[in-house]
């Protein structure tokens, strides 16, 4: 009989312990949400405190190791390695015209309306100034860089 492999998980590197209760907070917020009443909403109105949430989470991970240099690259490698941001959404603030992006899904043509990204990433200038625009797939105000 084949042996199991059991998971292990390395202990998380120094530097954790002095970041690990914010983490913990954002944890805590996605569970409070899970557990809140969705009656009255649409099914993606549901998930928009999701997406903010993870946005925030990553956009702290991604300021502590880019704009502060607060951590280190092994926590950081580390981090994205056990999902406490999306790897995915810091690559492509890395990239101009993506620094402020809101999610994935709202640069995606085929998630979207006539196959083009969502209204949350045209610039306000080009929009009416009486218009709210509010994305339909993370709730977004707006995430356009020149903005």
């Amino acid at each position: 009989m084949p042996k199991i492999k059991t998971l292990r998980t390395k202990r998380a590197p120094e530097g954790f312990s002095e970041i690990e209760d914010t983490l913990l907070e954002f944890a805590n917020r996605l569970k409070d949400i899970e557990t809140s009443s969705q009656e009255g909403k649409k099914r993606n109105q549901a998930l928009w405190p999701v997406f903010a949430i993870t946005h925030q989470r990553s956009r702290y991970i991604y300021d502590l190791y880019y704009t502060r240099e607060a951590i280190s690259s092994e926590l950081y490698q580390w981090l994205l390695k056990q999902n406490y941001a999306d790897a995915n959404l810091i690559a492509k603030w890395k990239k101009q015209g993506y620094e402020k992006l809101c999610c994935l899904r709202c640069i995606q043509t085929k998630e979207n309306t006539y196959n083009a990204t969502c209204v949350c990433r045209v610039p306000k200038s080009r929009l009416d100034k009486d218009k709210i625009v509010e994305c339909v797939t993370c709730g977004c105000h707006g995430c356009a860089s020149s903005d």
